[in-house]
């Protein structure tokens, strides 16, 4: 059970607008700043149960925002399924209590997600080899999401190499994303680790990501987004290495 302090409730809120501001001016990054900031308040677990329902909300809409759902789930379905099998079996850590491990595994993904954006240059994936890479690009992204809550790696980059046109490619971020959360709830719940009695206050996370996403909508035509998102990163990957070496020390 998740403390109901206002000092808890208050920093619960405040780390859910933070992460719909990022999602609002990057159109990602919603569950990735989320599970930082509240890996420094909660057990992974608990964090990843908070993270249920704001994050199914946002990337529904994100997902329904484009008309290409059905081209684009014949063409991932692949990696679609691998990322609901990988997703479902690498839960077994966080349900397993393992939060020394999971912390780090947790800090070590948001280092390697803003490491990998700051300085990798883009690349492309032919069609011949997107045919037998999506099931294992799904498989790893999955246990990376089971295992820390971390939908990010290496879907983004893997679904940015594949040339889809603008529209295209904030839909099938929505698809992964929205099956990565379905999948991690139906993981937890599997492994009896999902907490209904979190349910509520989920559900009222919800209010501060979606004004954080506004706030974040202001922002972005007011700053240079490039700017924004560099600064992002650097202070994503301090706070996965604060996460990455805390459990140690």
């Amino acid at each position: 059970m998740i403390d109901l302090s206002i000092w808890h409730m208050g920093a619960i809120a405040t780390a859910f607008f933070l992460a719909g501001i990022v999602k609002g001016v990057t159109g990602m990054g919603l569950p990735t700043v989320a599970m930082g900031a509240l890996g420094a308040l909660l057990s992974p677990i608990a964090a990843a149960n908070l993270l249920i329902l704001p994050s199914l909300v946002t990337n529904v809409w994100q997902l329904m925002a484009g008309p290409a759902f059905v081209p684009l789930m014949r063409r991932l379905w692949p990696m679609m399924l691998a990322i609901g099998i990988g997703t479902i079996i690498g839960t077994s850590l966080l349900a397993g209590g393992g939060t020394v491990l999971s912390t780090a595994m947790l800090g070590g993904a948001l280092v390697l997600y803003a490491g990998y954006t700051l300085v990798a240059r883009p690349f492309s994936v032919s069609a011949r080899v997107e045919a037998w890479l999506s099931a294992p690009i799904g498989a790893i992204t999955g246990m990376v999401t089971g295992c820390t809550g971390v939908f990010v790696m290496p879907a983004v980059p893997y679904l940015q190499a594949l040339g889809l046109d603008k529209d295209d490619l904030i839909q099938a971020l929505g698809l992964s994303f929205t099956l990565s959360t379905m999948s991690l709830a139906a993981g937890l719940w599997w492994r009896g680790a999902f907490a209904v009695d979190n349910l509520l206050l989920s559900a009222l996370s919800i209010v501060p990501a979606l004004a954080g996403m506004w706030a974040g909508q202001v922002i972005r035509r007011l700053i240079s987004p490039a700017r924004f998102r560099r600064w992002f990163l650097i202070g994503l990957m301090l706070l996965g290495a604060e996460l990455a070496l805390w459990p140690f020390f």
